[in-house]
């Protein structure tokens, strides 16, 4: 399989704190949705845990004013989501938090959970907003079916994007290879809500407080 990966260059990364603030203190990595970028999700950082340091990665493909992780076209291959996945981690393995997590909106969570797939020992924990895992076997998953790591998952009924047997399969993956924290909003299309909001944050609290 091709590697294509483009490292993640500093430019690319939108910290929620100055580096000076960043030592000693857990990670969270943010990757946004197809046709946003490193912005999304950065002005949630007041309604999390304060312990949190946020790092927003944007992607390697310019999707008209926004940018991608890889294509949603005839041209996608399974190596374009790899590389993009180990392009991340490439990244996260350089930094030196005393916890990290991975958190993906819609098709950033696909890119999160096949970080989690490919090194499952890599982050403490993970989140699935509005999203969805690769329907293929990834080498790392018997190992991630071991360790269940807690993931948060969270999306609308109303969701119009992910086409329903993707988030049952997604669904019965997480249930199989993760420890699942699973919340289903009523009405909520392809978004975040204010209660997802707020169970999320309930959420990484729990896991700040386990890396202690």
């Amino acid at each position: 399989m091709e590697d294509t990966r483009r490292p993640v260059a500093p430019e690319q990364v939108l910290w929620s704190v100055p580096e000076s603030e960043r030592a000693g203190r857990p990670l969270l990595v943010l990757l946004h949705g197809h046709g946003m970028d490193e912005r999304m999700g950065t002005e949630l950082h007041d309604q999390l845990p304060s312990e949190l340091v946020l790092a927003a990665i944007r992607g390697p493909i310019p999707v008209g004013s926004g940018y991608g992780w890889y294509p949603l076209n005839a041209s996608l291959g399974l190596n374009q989501i790899d590389s993009s996945a180990r392009a991340v981690l490439d990244w996260v393995r350089v930094q030196d938090h005393p916890s990290v997590g991975i958190l993906g909106f819609s098709q950033g969570s696909s890119i999160a959970l096949q970080c989690m797939r490919v090194a499952p020992d890599q982050f403490d924990y993970g989140v699935v907003l509005s999203g969805f895992a690769v329907p293929t076997a990834v080498a790392g998953d018997a190992a991630l079916a071991e360790r269940r790591p807690p993931v948060f998952s969270g999306r609308g009924d109303a969701d119009p994007l992910i086409p329903l047997p993707l988030v049952t399969m997604t669904d019965s993956w997480l249930a199989k290879h993760t420890t699942l924290t699973r919340q289903v909003y009523a009405g909520l299309g392809h978004n975040v809500s204010a209660a997802e909001i707020a169970d999320l944050a309930a959420f990484l609290r729990d896991q700040v407080s386990l890396a202690g």
